[in-house]
Parts: C-alpha cells; structure tokens; sequence
C-alpha cells in the first residue's frame, strides 16, 4: 500500500492540487514509472515505425473486483487484445480514471498493482493518463479508460475482405467464462470450484501465429460485448457471407454450462474476455489448431465452423442433435456492465 494520510478518494484528489500529486505520486507514477511516464508532460513521446494500429476502449464493469481478476488488468487487456486482433505488437498504453468520491484508497491501489502486472505480462507500458473524480452518486466506483498504440507485424493481413469461402472458424478456448463469472458474482451462485473470468493478454499467442502463419490468417476478432454470436453476424452481414457453425465443437466448462442454465442465458451471446476468433484457410486450419494447442491461451482451442457460400449474411448453427437455427445479434442487453 501507499503511505498516504488518506483513507478513501475525495473531491480534492481530482482537483489538480496537493492531494492529486499525492495520489499520483505514491500511486500511479511510483507503481508504473517508467523512462516516458516519468516525462510527467501532458503527453507522450514515442518511436513508432510502419503501419501503426490504435485502439482505445472504456471499462465499467461491476463488480470491480471478480473471480480472476479486476477492473484494472481487464481495462489493460482489453486494449492490449484489440490491437493484437489487428496483427499488432502492443507497445504503449495510456490510462484513465473515474473515480467515484468515497472509493477506498487500498482499492484504487489493488487496481493499480493489477494494472502494472497485466502491463509487464504483455510487455506493455503506460506512457501518459488522467485521473478524474466526480461526486458521490455520480460514478460508479472507478470507470477506466485505455488506449493503446502498436507496429504491426510485417506479415500480418488482417481483413475481413480476406475471407473466403471454405475458411475455418476456430475460437481459441472455453466460450461464456468471463460473463458467468461475473453474474455467478452477482447471483450468489455457488458451484463446487469457483467460476473464473478469462481475462488475458492475447499478443503474444497471436504474434506467434502470424509469424507462423502469416496471410493464411485471415481475420482475428475478440468476441466480448455480445459474444460469439453477435460477433460472427456482424461478419457475415458486413462480408456478405454465409457461416455454418456446430454447437457440438463449441468447448465451454460445465460450470459455465450449468450457470447459463440456471439463469436462462444463451452462452452464445455472453461476453468474454481471453478468447478470440480466427478465421483461417482450410489448408492451414489444422495446422493452426495444432499450433494453439501448445499454447496455454489455446489449449482449449476448437474448430467451430465454416465459411460457405450459401445463405450469405447468415449465420446458421447445427445442435448436438441435428436440428438447426438461425443466429442473430443480441437484441438488447443480455448482461448488463461486465466490461
């Protein structure tokens, strides 16, 4: 913890003075310092060569703090995964808060420590940020934001326009965890072992695919808001594709299995947050699988569908039983704030 004469985060610690230095001071730039960072400028100054991608995202997830992880290793890995979708080596991030009046001291500091161990498992830094806090009522807790900048990798071609027909779908592991663990949270469920979110770096499993595999790795998507199902109807309405998938391949924990059950949740539609889909060329599909499996982001790894020809714009899943439906988005909210 911070020696700091305080024990919860008021007014005064957003209002640029003496209390904001002392929160930055032992907080933020003590915990993350480093050569760009302790610059202090209102920006920052980096070296970036080639094509470049930038991603920034807002994280208001609640609870704060879950099974596996919280708010401040979710906001960094989110960020850091969206660029790696776009075949990009994540290199600097900024950070943002806002901090509700009233929020514990020991709190803010978990995060940051979650923060500054998520940046060091993905190879990240935290150049530059801003700290903001509203009134009691008027938040939250804490609401952060990330944006992230990264070169991306020079065989790398991620684009939906790659996709063609006979593709292979794969999703890289267990569908539904980080959504379930959060409303296993909420509900009071309780299981035999405790439902855990999957938020993870994603970067340097994909980097190693694209290394491998290059343009055979056709596009990347990480299915968090809406999950699977909406992500994949996205793709197909905006390619003009059609997508047949089989909910037989689809890996999910029981547990997961079992809580989507008992509150009446398609795990199809529920968020995750260490998972993402690839579409890849049939010759290669195998090829990728086996690779991924090595991998513990991919030991879970399965080939759930195809790309097809017929009935373009839709997305059609096969039961276990042989039935079949149409998949469509989610139509409203399934989950509210989980990430």
């Amino acid at each position: 913890m911070p020696k700091l004469d305080f024990d919860v985060i008021t007014l005064g610690h957003g209002s640029g003075g003496v209390l904001t230095n002392k929160l930055l001071d032992s907080g933020v730039f003590d915990l993350l310092s480093n050569d760009i960072l302790d610059e202090r400028h209102d920006g920052a100054f980096l070296e970036l060569h080639g094509k470049t991608a930038f991603s920034t995202d807002s994280f208001l997830v609640s609870p704060i703090f879950f099974p596996g992880g919280n708010i401040g290793e979710l906001a960094v890995n989110g960020t850091v995964n969206d660029l790696a979708m776009c075949g990009a080596n994540p290199k600097y991030l900024s950070l943002s808060f806002i901090i509700e009046e009233g929020l514990p001291v020991k709190e803010f500091w978990d995060i940051l420590v979650a923060v500054k161990f998520a940046c060091q498992k993905a190879g990240v830094q935290i150049v530059t940020g801003d700290t903001k806090v509203v009134e009691k009522g008027k938040g939250d807790k804490i609401f952060v934001n990330t944006s992230g900048v990264g070169p991306i990798h020079p065989k790398a071609k991620i684009s939906a326009k790659n996709i063609a027909v006979g593709d292979k779908i794969i999703i890289s592991g267990n569908v539904a965890s980080h959504g379930m663990a959060i409303m296993s949270v909420r509900e009071g469920l309780e299981f035999d072992s405790e439902i855990q979110s999957d938020t993870t770096n994603l970067n340097h499993t994909i980097l190693s695919l694209i290394e491998q595999f290059g343009e055979n790795i056709h596009l990347l998507t990480d299915p968090t808001r809406g999950g699977v199902a909406t992500v994949l109807k996205e793709i197909a309405q905006s390619s003009e594709i059609g997508i047949d998938l089989f909910q037989k391949d689809f890996p999910m924990d029981e547990q997961v299995a079992s809580a989507c059950e008992l509150l009446g949740l398609d795990p199809l539609y529920v968020a995750n947050e260490g998972l993402f889909l690839a579409f890849v060329s049939e010759s290669e599909a195998d090829s990728v699988l086996a690779t991924l499996h090595e991998d513990e982001n991919g030991k879970n790894a399965r080939i759930i569908g195809t790309v097809v020809a017929e009935h373009p714009k839709q997305v059609i899943m096969e039961s276990a039983i042989g039935g079949k439906r149409v998949i469509s988005m989610l139509p409203g909210e399934q989950l509210p704030r989980i990430c």
